[in-house]
């Protein structure tokens, strides 16, 4: 298919890579720009793992070609927050011990912060459904839910 050189914005960086045609935003991202936080599960898009936000949209950068994302704001789960300052969603992962393992953490992160930019007062009902192509094989989801209701709850200014 032969290579092509394609210009992204990665967390607000921008990067000029020549890379072949057929190479997807995950392996770019994880193999050419080392943001391992993005995490290949399933390599077919069912299980979120490898979740990014582009246009601040929820994508499965494993079924997206790296071709595919010029021209758009690709933020990844090292491009949310800071050391200093973490975004109140990872603030609520970490303090509801919504993280067991954190292979699913990343993406699980990813899509509720797009989903609280959509719905700011969901009810538990409403997260299930939006963190629904999302798979979590360690924690059963109920940390994970009351995290994005606590996330949601401090990004409305009600909470801590």
């Amino acid at each position: 298919m032969g290579e092509m050189t394609i210009r992204l914005s990665i967390n607000g960086e921008i990067h000029e890579l020549t890379v072949p045609a057929e190479k997807t935003l995950m392996e770019l991202l994880r193999e050419d720009l080392e943001l391992t936080g993005t995490k290949c599960g399933c390599d077919t898009g069912e299980c979120g793992s490898c979740t990014v936000l582009v246009d601040g949209k929820p994508a499965r950068s494993c079924l997206v070609l790296a071709a595919e994302a010029g021209a758009k704001e690709i933020t990844t789960i090292e491009g949310l927050g800071s050391d200093e300052e973490l975004h109140p969603v990872q603030r609520a992962f970490i303090e509801h011990q919504a993280i067991q393992c954190g292979f699913c953490s990343p993406g699980m992160i990813l899509t509720a912060k797009a989903f609280l930019d959509e719905n700011p007062s969901p009810t538990r009902e409403d997260v299930r459904r939006g963190l629904g192509g999302n798979i979590c094989r360690c924690t059963g989801y109920q940390k994970i839910v009351e995290a994005v209701i606590a996330a949601a709850e401090i990004l409305r200014g009600e909470g801590s």
